[in-house]
């Protein structure tokens, strides 16, 4: 019995680690900071949490349906990240060139938690994937528990870390956000094209 509360723990350690450094939210923060500049604080504060609960929504609804889902529609995982891939690379383009998916009235009107956030930029194929994997690997009720647990901790430290990022907005003034945005853009494209890449490598390789 002992044994088995040592490997769950593990196995919950090695989960967070990996979704962790998988979702990146110290990454997501000049984007995160790009879409919010415009809003009041606690709004700011609002959406670092909407955007953590959309990523946790996604995560597992794929942890529980996500086999089931893309057999059903028949979309490889490859396909799935070229399509968020392709989303991102748009979004980026609108950050770095002061497009109208970067202006104030638009981001108004569309809840940036949702999309690029909350999906695909936080809960991305890689996510997706790595927590279908774990699903496999629990084998007793100990380690489904460890990765519960390993899941909702990961989200309540990308909720944290987006929050306390709302702080340097204080410190910057309207260039330096102008900057935020562009330097954020320029991160998301390379993000998106690098998981364009790896999605063409996989149909190659296929």
């Amino acid at each position: 019995m002992k044994a088995v509360e040592i490997s769950a723990l593990t196995f919950a350690l090695q989960s967070f680690v990996t979704l962790f450094v998988i979702m990146d939210p110290p990454g997501a923060t000049p984007i995160f900071l790009a879409l919010v500049a415009d809003k009041e604080p606690r709004q700011r504060r609002t959406l670092a949490i909407k955007a953590a609960a959309v990523s946790f929504s996604v995560i597992t609804l794929f942890a529980l349906f996500g086999r089931f889902i893309l057999s059903y529609l028949n979309i490889s995982m490859a396909s799935l990240q070229a399509a968020g891939a392709l989303l991102l690379l748009l979004i980026s383009l609108d950050l770095l060139t002061g497009g109208p998916g970067s202006g104030k009235n638009a981001k108004s009107d569309a809840n940036v938690a949702l999309v690029p956030l909350g999906t695909p930029l936080l809960a991305g194929p890689g996510a997706i994937v790595a927590t279908m994997i774990f699903v496999q690997s629990a084998d007793t009720s100990a380690m489904v528990a460890g990765l519960v647990a390993a899941v909702i901790g990961v989200h309540i430290a990308i909720a944290g870390v987006l929050m306390a990022s709302t702080s340097i907005l204080k410190l910057i003034k309207e260039a330096g956000v102008t900057l935020v945005a562009r330097i954020a853009g320029l991160l998301l494209a390379a993000i998106a094209v690098q998981m364009l890449v790896n999605a063409i490598e996989v149909f190659v390789a296929s």
